[in-house]
């Protein structure tokens, strides 16, 4: 199936119309109906019911309509892709991130591989199992993610490496109103012991870092009580933003928010210290990419959430 074909049918089945559909191809409407007719017969098959005006795509090619339309955005993107390639001569350096780094952290990242002559870098996002995942499939060159500090050894999937690039601190956070309503007593568990929070799916990385490092710490009187949830943490912000509840975010998402007072640190509810890794295939692959490994790991200036 060719894109033009997919181009051809789509404009039919948007216009109504062989006419309306030639004139958005820039071709005669005969040379169009030859076209389609052309399709049709490398196809085996008719298209559309020419005996009504308008023109109507038969049932089989009506429900592969969507089908139709990702297929074309996908070869579109491809020819994109293709292109860039080209142009660049392979130049483009591509990086997955856990998705709280890539709106934190990945503009410094960006900034200094393009610096050192990157000519495009390419930021995936994902939760970081996909993360891992795409390592290990190839389809990226480093992977950004946090990791709980006494995790990596149990975690760290065979072929891949990582080293530590700094460290970032998951804290506590409450609009300023919800904090001065809601936590009056030093033990700040709410409104008759409840904590309103957001929380993260058990299966997702913060949620198992919450279940695993936070709610074992929280006082024994503090009731958690869900209000939403969200795998997330651009979510959990804005939710903590509105005023719906407490959340456990990482320090380097919400530092401006605290500077502008439009959140609060609550002080006596436990605080988690995260690992912020890149992971690679074992071994390296390209020695540009291993001085890029190095030059990430030394750099002096990595914007995480603890000093030093």
């Amino acid at each position: 199936m060719q894109l033009d074909w997919i181009d051809d049918i789509l404009a039919v089945i948007d216009t109504g119309s062989l006419a309306q559909a030639a004139e958005r191809r820039f071709l005669t409407q005969s040379a169009f109906t030859r076209r389609v007719r052309t399709i049709e017969e490398k196809l085996g098959t008719r298209l559309f019911d020419r005996s009504r005006k308008p023109v109507v795509a038969l049932p089989g090619v009506r429900a592969l309509e969507p089908e139709l339309r990702e297929m074309s955005a996908r070869l579109r993107r491809l020819q994109l892709n293709l292109r860039v390639s080209d142009s660049q001569a392979g130049a483009a350096f591509t990086l997955v991130c856990q998705h709280a780094i890539t709106a934190t952290i990945s503009p410094w990242v960006v900034r200094e591989l393009t610096a050192r002559g990157e000519a495009s870098v390419r930021v995936r996002s994902g939760n970081r199992d996909e993360c891992l995942m795409m390592v290990l499939s190839g389809e990226v060159e480093f992977a950004m993610a946090y990791e709980a500090p006494d995790e990596r050894r149990q975690t760290l999937v065979r072929g891949l490496e990582a080293q530590a690039l700094g460290a970032d601190l998951l804290v506590p956070v409450a609009a300023p109103e919800l904090a001065a309503q809601e936590f009056t007593g030093p033990k700040l568990t709410g409104t008759n012991g409840h904590l309103p929070f957001i929380g993260y799916p058990p299966d997702v990385f913060l949620g198992r870092v919450f279940g695993q490092y936070i709610v074992p710490r929280l006082a024994e009187t503090t009731v958690l009580s869900l209000k939403a949830e969200t795998a997330l943490t651009l979510a959990a912000c804005e939710y903590v933003l509105s005023g719906i509840g407490v959340a456990w975010l990482p320090l380097t998402l919400v530092a401006r928010h605290l500077a502008a007072g439009r959140l609060v640190r609550l002080e006596g509810l436990p605080e988690q210290e995260l690992n912020i890794t890149l992971t690679r295939l074992a071994g390296g692959q390209h020695a540009h990419h291993d001085a890029l490994w190095r030059d990430l790991a030394a750099h002096p200036d990595f914007p995480g959430g603890l000093p030093g």
